[in-house]
């Protein structure tokens, strides 16, 4: 049986072949979108703003619509329409800092006339496999202004958003797996936590008082919380005969979904960090596995089922009989929710999509296009 640590991050860093040409479609009708009209004389702001308010879901663009977005050159962007105005600085400085000033509208509008949050302004960490290693960067979703933070040559897998700036992530720079963090704005790196055998997995509660991390100390892999000031650890999990990996915390910081494959088959289960009282949350598909908790309490993850791997989303107090499957059958691995509590990116073959996880949303929609494989994606949120 495969180790439930090979089942992700290591899965998808080994795996052979390239990229996937085609996208992966799924048919929907088209969710009820705002009609809205970009006039910027700008370039560089319009194209970064009609990409992230097209990648959105919530507007379509027109040559002529209700909301209404100008702006000369070098005067202040003005959105107007539906009884609301909102104005936003005249873009400057150099083409990078346009691009996020117009990533930042982009959110605004979301806000301010769809009512959703939006992840224009998020940036994506994710593993650019472009031969034997892969390595750690970052970028948004409208594929623009991706960054190498590592180039060691060496494996670099499962990275997690410590906070706004900084990274945890599964490092071989040792040839052992090791927890390393690194600043995303200066690349400043440092190891974290290294113990005897396997160390991978860790992601930080929503509080910062608490890392949940994968560790094989006492054996086989099972499932720890650690401090992050004081490195201390805690056993959650006692499964001398399982492998437990994939550690996501819920929203408000008091439970984890993780993978075990206790039954002899990889499916999902909850843990109390406090109590530590656990229960299984998936009974249908061979295999369930890559789960993330979203900011409104629904777990997303990948079921293996009768055609091959789908991303489901589950209401984890109401069991698995309320998953509904939100792509076709594939090769997808890793999502990530966005910041908007709707999407989703996701891994398939290589290629990092956005996906739609409304009823009636868009296709998924492919984000980067480099050399070699993107894996392992994480939102921040």
């Amino acid at each position: 049986m495969k180790k439930i640590v090979l089942i992700a991050a290591l899965a998808a860093l080994w795996a052979t072949g390239l990229r996937a040409a085609p996208v992966i479609e799924v048919d929907k009708a088209g969710a009820e979108k705002l009609a809205i009209a970009v006039n910027v004389a700008d370039p560089v702001f319009k194209k970064t703003l009609t990409r992230n308010l097209t990648l959105s879901g919530a507007f379509k663009l027109t040559a002529q619509a209700p909301i209404e977005v100008s702006g000369a050159a070098d005067s202040p962007i003005v959105a107007k329409g539906r009884g609301k105005k909102l104005t936003f600085p005249a873009p400057t400085g150099d083409e990078k800092a346009r691009r996020m000033l117009a990533r930042e509208f982009s959110d605004r509008l979301c806000e301010v006339y769809a009512r959703q949050k939006g992840f224009a302004a998020a940036p994506l960490a994710f593993v650019n496999k472009n031969g034997k290693a892969g390595e750690l960067c970052t970028g948004y979703a409208d594929g623009a202004d991706v960054r190498r933070l590592t180039r060691d040559g060496k494996a670099s897998v499962g990275p997690r958003w410590k906070d706004a700036h900084t990274l945890f992530y599964t490092g071989y720079l040792n040839e052992a797996p090791q927890i390393f963090e690194i600043d995303t704005r200066t690349g400043a790196r440092k190891l974290r936590w290294h113990f005897r055998g396997l160390t991978t997995g860790a992601v930080i509660s929503p509080d910062a008082t608490a890392v949940a991390l994968v560790l094989s100390v006492h054996g086989n892999p099972e499932l720890y919380v650690i401090d992050p000031v004081s490195s201390t650890w805690r056993r959650l999990t006692k499964t001398p005969k399982a492998n437990e990996g994939q550690p996501a915390w819920s929203p408000d910081g008091k439970k984890i979904v993780y993978v075990s494959d206790e039954t002899r088959r990889q499916h999902l289960y909850i843990v109390d960090a406090a109590t530590k009282a656990t229960r299984r949350i998936t009974t249908q598909g061979t295999q369930n596995v890559d789960p993330d908790w979203g900011p409104d309490g629904r777990i997303a993850y990948v079921s293996k089922r009768a055609g091959g791997r789908q991303i489901a989303v589950i209401d984890p107090f109401e069991g698995d009989r309320t998953a509904r499957l939100v792509t076709k059958p594939g090769n997808w691995e890793h999502p990530t929710w966005a910041p908007d509590g709707r999407h989703l990116a996701a891994e398939s073959d290589g290629v990092l999509y956005l996906i739609d996880t409304e009823e009636g949303g868009d296709a998924p929609r492919q984000l980067f296009k480099l050399p070699g494989r993107v894996i392992t994606p994480s939102w921040s949120k």
